[in-house]
């Protein structure tokens, strides 16, 4: 008997997590958002570079785990002469590279903003993606906290630009040197510690004090079973660090322009370390700079609980978060939390230079600033109109329905011939719909014979149909469908485009 021949094997479509597909309507948001952010950027005297999606490994920076097999955290892999290559973990890294090997050809200070895709090698869930846009802008040259000021101001600026009303959100700014010198203060001196102290009280927005000790502690399970270890401190210094944010809250209750830097008076015994000093007063100067021009505290506020996750920053750090609560589509609270943040970075660039490069620099998550202005209806996520369609009616007459589609196309007028099965007229109308075109172009041989078109206004056509009961009533009354010359096409479409302010980005 002879063997069945084997079917073609068929593969499953699937997506793996942690990304996702993007519709015409989310990429028009992206847009809008980006257009609304550049602006805003290059008002501040900001102008574009872009940098590729990879870097050798080691440029990225300290933050890599795991030399040897630097997978971890970001996407690594070797090419072909075994040299380590990842892809972007942020767009800050990058930048330090790339002002490193063009350093004598530009401007200091170098200002400049980019914005793009990275990629994170992390374990995917909720709002965490592995790939996501980022829309950075960074002052490098420049140790003055006048820059650090201002990518504060700048910060601000751009969430009104995106229609988010002040009191909404708030820029939130501390000093890591005022961390480091808290520590100091502590004897907590073992680099891994000083990590895991940061990474817990960065979690200070997300979780109540209870949950903050135990990482400072032995550690936290979570509500999945999952086990993270904490820094392991003592319970003296887990005590002194409770008293210390006690006093970090204290700074939100004072007025804008009375920030004083005498927090740990009583908190901490002795003399404070001159790392504590030094950041303490470069916040009094951003501050003064911010309060001087107009940003009050309902904008930028000194909130010494701000940590900021990477490692390389080394001295204001800043965060942007959304106030006000929403619904999500199951009616439950929403409360959207940082959607961007930066710091000043100045041992990044002297990595490549050996010699000091100081830098600050502001990013915004394109992506999840996206979602939450969604979520609040402040971007419009209506897809795009699609083209004007021109049907054929007559296969034989293609070369004369793609001359009316250049006609529209040189006018500026988005178009396309219909390229499927012109069978069935009624399938070329379905095609048009799903398209979410405007209008249809319509031209049998009798309109043909006179010199004429149909054009078919299906926005006007699908409000009349929703309220036309019977089938018979619509083939009679042919709602918002009219002809007229063929020499009229381009005025009578833009007509119709008026009528409903159709618009293509």
């Amino acid at each position: 008997m002879a063997e069945k021949s084997k079917k073609p094997q068929k593969f499953r479509a699937r997506l793996p997590r942690g990304l996702e597909d993007r519709s015409p309507a989310a990429i028009a948001a992206t847009r809008q958002m980006v257009e609304k952010i550049r602006e805003v950027y290059e008002r501040y005297g900001f102008e574009p570079v872009e940098t590729p999606a990879m870097e050798y490994t080691d440029a990225l920076g300290k933050f890599l785990p795991d030399q040897d097999r630097p997978n971890e955290g970001v996407f690594s892999f070797q090419d072909d002469d075994e040299q380590w290559i990842s892809l972007r973990y942020d767009l800050t890294a990058p930048l330090a590279r790339y002002v490193a090997e063009n350093f004598d050809a530009l401007p200091k200070p170098y200002r400049s903003y980019r914005f793009g895709y990275v990629f994170r090698n992390e374990k995917p869930g909720p709002g965490r993606f592995r790939q996501f846009m980022q829309f950075d802008a960074d002052t490098v040259g420049s140790a003055s906290p006048a820059a650090d000021a201002e990518m504060c101001m700048m910060a601000a600026d751009t969430m009104e630009a995106l229609g988010i009303p002040r009191g909404s959100y708030v820029v939130k700014v501390n000093n890591r040197k005022v961390l480091d010198g808290v520590m100091e203060a502590l004897k907590i001196t073992e680099p891994k510690q000083k990590l895991s102290v940061l990474r817990a009280l960065d979690k200070l927005d997300k979780f109540e004090w209870p949950e903050v000790q135990k990482l400072l502690g032995a550690g936290r399970r979570d509500e999945s079973g999952d086990f993270t270890v904490g820094a392991n401190l003592n319970p003296l210094q887990i005590e002194q660090i409770g008293a210390m944010i006690k006093a970090w809250e204290s700074t939100k209750l004072r007025p804008s322009n009375a920030f004083r830097p005498d927090l740990f008076d009583g908190v901490i015994e002795g003399d404070a370390p001159e790392s504590l000093k030094l950041g303490l007063s470069e916040l009094g100067s951003i501050n003064d700079l911010v309060y001087s021009s107009g940003y009050g505290q309902d904008r930028i506020c000194i909130d010494l609980s701000v940590v900021r996750g990477l490692e390389y920053y080394t001295g204001p750090v800043y965060e942007v978060e959304l106030t006000l609560e929403t619904k999500d589509e199951k009616g439950r609270p929403v409360r959207f939390g940082s959607v961007g943040g930066g710091g000043r970075y100045d041992g990044l660039v002297s990595r490549f230079r050996g010699e000091p490069v100081p830098a600050t620099g502001f990013s915004i998550g394109v992506s999840r600033l996206q979602a939450a202005l969604t979520m609040l209806g402040k971007l419009d996520t209506r897809a795009d109109f699609g083209p004007v369609v021109v049907t054929v009616f007559d296969r034989d007459r293609v070369a004369d329905y793609q001359k009316m589609v250049a006609q529209l196309r040189n006018a500026n007028i988005r178009a396309e011939l219909y390229l499927g099965n012109p069978k069935n007229m009624g399938n070329q109308l379905k095609y048009a719909d799903r398209r979410n075109s405007p209008c249809v172009i319509i031209q049998g041989s009798d309109e043909k014979a006179r010199g004429e078109i149909q054009i078919k206004d299906l926005i006007d056509g699908a409000k009349a149909a929703a309220a036309i009961a019977s089938n018979q009533e619509w083939r009679e009354t042919r709602p918002a469908q009219f002809s007229c010359a063929e020499g009229d096409i381009v005025a009578k479409v833009r007509e119709v485009l008026a009528r409903h302010d159709v618009k293509w980005n």
